[in-house]
């Protein structure tokens, strides 16, 4: 019977399953496409469960690369929480340091081990804000950043009360975004320091305990219309706090970091019925 280990870890609530591909041992044991896999294995119930699915594999400059999916079969640039599993994966396997770089299709990840289950990683630039965005349909005026993958942040006063699946939706997949569609997150400022978000995202569709590149997203939105200081803590839905550090200069960001934590959850060997049903 064909078999593949495999962590189980997640950062803040969005889980993951992590296999070291380092030497091909997805491509040698299914008979199906890595995005068929990626789907049957992420299927609760039926097989594992995740939100996404992390490959770690070789790389020439950095101590590796990965390659992210989420749950519906999707490969993507970035996810903030991944990125901080992803690091304490390779930490405790010994494939890289407590100071390590890895390549994601967004650009090179620095991150760092910061505890015995926290790592702060350094986002790759952020661009393509925009503000004051009117979307059809949405009786909300809609932010957007580019954090790695794309977010609408949407300020709101009372998170209780919102459709995340209707309006997260509608977001998600306006004609505005269009071709790649985007993120959604709903914020509110709690004070200076503190704002608390409830995010939809693209490929899960649907609700998630937490985002990473959403939570940095929502505190750069929040910063930029003068809400919040550096640095925010973000309250996310799974009750856990992610830290968002910016530094700026002149108005102009330089660098930003997302600290949080990175649990592992359970190591186990997934067999050929994970994947065959």
């Amino acid at each position: 019977m064909k078999k593949i280990p495999f962590f189980k870890m997640n950062g803040s609530g969005n889980d993951f399953i992590i296999i070291n591909n380092r030497d091909g041992v997805v491509e040698e044991n299914i008979d199906l496409s890595v995005t068929d896999f990626v789907v049957r294995v992420c299927k609760r119930a039926l097989s594992i469960g995740a939100d996404g699915l992390i490959l770690i594999e070789k790389d020439d400059e950095c101590n590796f690369r990965w390659r992210f999916f989420n749950n519906d079969g999707t490969e993507v640039e970035m996810c903030g929480n991944g990125s901080r599993c992803a690091a304490r994966f390779a930490y405790l396997n010994n494939l890289a340091p407590i100071n390590m770089k890895f390549r994601t299709i967004a650009g090179i990840i620095e991150a760092k081990i910061t505890g015995i289950k926290t790592v702060k990683v350094q986002l790759t630039p952020p661009k393509d804000f925009r503000e004051k965005i009117e979307l059809d349909g949405i009786d909300m005026e809609a932010s957007f950043i580019n954090t790695g993958v794309p977010h609408v942040v949407y300020i709101v006063d009372n998170l209780d009360n919102i459709n995340i699946k209707e309006i997260g939706s509608k977001t998600r997949y306006h004609s505005y975004f269009a071709p790649d569609g985007t993120n959604a997150n709903f914020c509110k400022i709690m004070n200076r320091n503190n704002i608390r978000i409830r995010t939809y995202e693209r490929g899960v569709e649907g609700e998630t305990l937490a985002c990473g590149t959403g939570a940095t997203a929502s505190a750069l939105i929040a910063m930029m219309k003068g809400f919040v200081d550096s640095p925010v803590n973000v309250h996310t839905q799974s009750g856990n706090i992610l830290k968002i550090y910016v530094e700026a200069n002149l108005g102009n960001i330089e660098n930003v970091f997302l600290e949080g934590d990175a649990t592992l959850t359970y190591i186990g060997t997934m067999t050929e019925e994970a994947w065959n049903y």
